[in-house]
């Protein structure tokens, strides 16, 4: 039994709140009480669109406020200087999730692109393994995502076949594991990568195993290279490859018009906002407003470290709410909040995540209001977003069990993973670890 104790708020989910105390059933017959004095408390985070292994590529030359067409080759280059392995693969994933977990992410969904051009498919379920292994370390949640860009079809299939087995237990359910820490999906990292060959192959494993899919779209080169390469725009293209869909999210959606939204709506289609790689790189404002006005459920993530350098979604949440009003109508905090959690575990077909409630995973942060950063902020719940964009819970609980005590991880120590990471980046990769070709 967890108590959390003497909250100021606690926000149920997008449309409830409350005052007092929350109580989680683990039914391990042992009472933990966390103090949540001049705290609010809301849902886990779940950040719905990243990229774990960028984690380790962040701040590079060439890479800030580029075209993407000049960002992709940058990025590629910078894999193929490191190199692919487990234990770079796990490191970046360590980090990536502790800085998640460390500002409330509870849940993350890596939509993973860059694989070793030569390696088998069992070598991918070893990189998929060691990325996935290390956040449940840390007592996070991961949907790992078999991405491909400019993945041979054919062996991109195989790879996300493996990894099915590979890394599910028995009984897992639409992708999930029984134990709902580790969940599997596919996705290409959109029509300006990836053949329709791609797309049809890895949705034939979706559909043999009830996975989610997900993709990018209507990004500034997206757009671009569909039109010159085929004459047609993403959307059109995705429609005619079978990929809207209910069980498809759309990452970005930046260039998205009045007409396509209607036909994303209809297909059942959800979406995932990531104003903190769009925004400052400059490729564009996702039209959020208009998209959950239409009937489109609408996450929020924060893309790799490549394009936004940080994994703090709250952050990122002040972001979308703040740059809303460029876009369409001004986005309140309440509704960029419930984007955070609810909008991005519907995305993720997990309605056991993103509130709280009888029946759900019993994940949730506490976030201390009561310093000078709040100070004078008469809407606690509004106050998260407004002020202070940098801060940290002071408690995380995920799955009923403590991961994050009064600011510092239980199960690690955040210097010490970042040490290892740099040691591992400075070391002379091997001779066969080449990148596949650039990431998206």
């Amino acid at each position: 039994m967890l108590t959390v104790s003497g909250a100021v708020r606690v926000l149920v989910d997008p449309r409830t709140e409350r005052d007092g105390d929350v109580v989680l059933d683990d039914g391990s017959g042992t009472e933990t009480v966390l103090d949540a004095e001049g705290c609010v408390v809301t849902a886990g985070l779940v950040n719905a669109h990243h990229h774990l292994l960028q984690t380790a590529f962040r701040t590079l030359p060439g890479t800030r406020g580029v075209p993407m067409a000049d960002w992709l080759p940058a990025m590629a280059a910078a894999y193929t200087r490191v190199g692919h392995d487990p234990e770079l693969y796990a490191l970046a994933a360590s980090v990536g999730a502790a800085e998640g977990l460390l500002s409330g992410v509870t849940t993350i969904a890596d939509h993973h692109l860059n694989w070793p051009a030569d390696g088998t498919a069992e070598d991918t379920v070893a990189l998929a393994a060691a990325t996935a292994d290390a956040v449940r370390a840390l007592g996070g949640r991961i949907v790992f995502v078999r991405g491909a860009a400019r993945d041979d079809p054919n062996r991109a299939g195989e790879s996300a076949e493996a990894i099915v087995r590979g890394l599910l237990a028995p009984g897992a359910v639409g992708g999930v594991d029984p134990d709902g820490r580790l969940q599997v999906a596919v996705g290409p990292a959109g029509v300006h990568s990836d053949p329709e060959a791609t797309f049809r192959v890895l949705g034939d494993v979706a559909r043999r195993h009830g996975l989610r899919r997900r993709t990018q779209a209507n990004e500034q080169v997206d757009t671009a290279i569909a039109l010159e390469r085929y004459g047609r725009r993403p959307v059109d293209l995705l429609e005619e490859w079978g990929w809207l869909a209910p069980d498809v999210t759309l990452a970005h959606l930046c260039d998205v018009t009045d007409d396509e939204i209607a036909r994303l709506a209809a297909a059942g289609v959800t979406a995932t906002h990531a104003p903190g790689c769009d925004v400052p790189m400059g490729w564009g404002i996702a039209p959020v407003a208009r998209l959950a006005e239409a009937g489109v459920p609408v996450g929020l993530g924060t893309s790799g470290g490549g394009s936004n350098d940080a994994g703090h979604l709250l952050a990122d949440a002040r972001l979308a709410m703040q740059v809303s009003a460029l876009v369409g109508s001004q986005l309140t905090a309440r509704r960029v909040l419930g984007m955070a959690t609810e909008g991005s575990a519907t995305g993720l077909g997990r309605p056991e995540l993103g509130h709280l409630g009888a029946g759900t995973a019993g994940d949730l942060c506490v976030w201390d209001v009561s310093g000078v950063a709040d100070a004078g902020v008469d809407d606690p719940v509004a106050g998260l977003l407004w002020a202070s964009p940098g801060r940290r819970p002071r408690h995380v609980v995920v799955g009923g069990r403590v991961v994050v005590r009064d600011g510092r991880l239980v199960d690690a120590d955040e210097r010490e993973l970042a040490a290892r990471l740099r040691e591992r980046l400075g070391r002379t990769p091997a001779a066969s670890a080449r990148a596949d070709g650039p990431p998206a």
